[in-house]
């Protein structure tokens, strides 16, 4: 009977709302596998694959040394949107999709040789949740490509005639609302804001608000 893969998810916030999926896809995976699901770097052992999944931590190549392929998963076009929370910037620049990339993990952060990119639509009224489903429904998809094509996959180096762009990292006030401006203007902010660690907000009379934004299904 051959050897099980080792595979290991890495994600660095244990509150991050694709934990959940990640789990469930160990589960689902655990008899034909041999999956981990850490959100430390120091708690990777090694084996075939690492994951970077929502990874916020700086993975040198000592740690990548231990497996044979370390692999990214990024919310964007590349190399256009390197650097961070791609799908957000997106957004609320007003896309209506997004391209999700497999990767593989370089010093030079997103600059990996490209295994696979998959496009989803998000549609216009798209709260957070429905934006995080669809986002990690391909997430998952490329996780499965990653495992199935393995020993045969021939990635391919990233567009050099398509212009390199980056994000810088979002702030707590990057979610901040501005009560003298229309809500319509602000909408594809509040929208893809994470209600739990980065909430819409607005300040007004010396306090804090939190927006909460849900569908009414009439």
């Amino acid at each position: 009977m051959p050897k099980a893969m080792n595979v290991t998810l890495l994600c660095s916030d244990r509150r991050h709302p694709v934990m959940p999926h990640l789990r469930a896809w160990a589960k689902l995976n655990g008899k034909a596998l041999n999956v981990s699901l850490v959100d430390d770097i120091h708690d990777v052992v090694g084996g075939e694959i690492l994951f970077l999944i929502s990874c916020s931590q700086k993975i040198e190549k000592a740690d990548r040394d231990k497996f044979k392929k370390v692999l990214v998963i990024h919310a964007s076009d590349l190399p256009t949107g390197r650097g961070w929370s791609p799908h957000v910037w997106s957004i609320v620049g007003g896309a209506d999709h997004l391209v999700v990339t497999l990767l593989e993990a370089e010093d030079t952060i997103d600059s990996g040789d490209i295994w696979h990119k998959l496009t989803i639509d998000i549609p216009s009224h798209f709260l957070s949740d429905e934006i995080n489903e669809a986002l990690f429904s391909a997430e998952i998809e490329l996780i499965d490509f990653a495992v199935a094509n393995f020993e045969t996959i021939r990635p391919e180096a990233q567009d050099s005639t398509q212009k390199v762009t980056y994000h810088r990292k979002r702030t707590p006030d990057d979610s901040e609302i501005s009560i003298d401006m229309p809500l319509g203007e602000q909408f594809d902010l509040i929208r893809v804001c994470d209600p739990e660690r980065f909430p819409a907000h607005f300040r007004f009379r010396g306090h804090t608000y939190k927006i909460t934004l849900e569908k009414l299904y009439e």
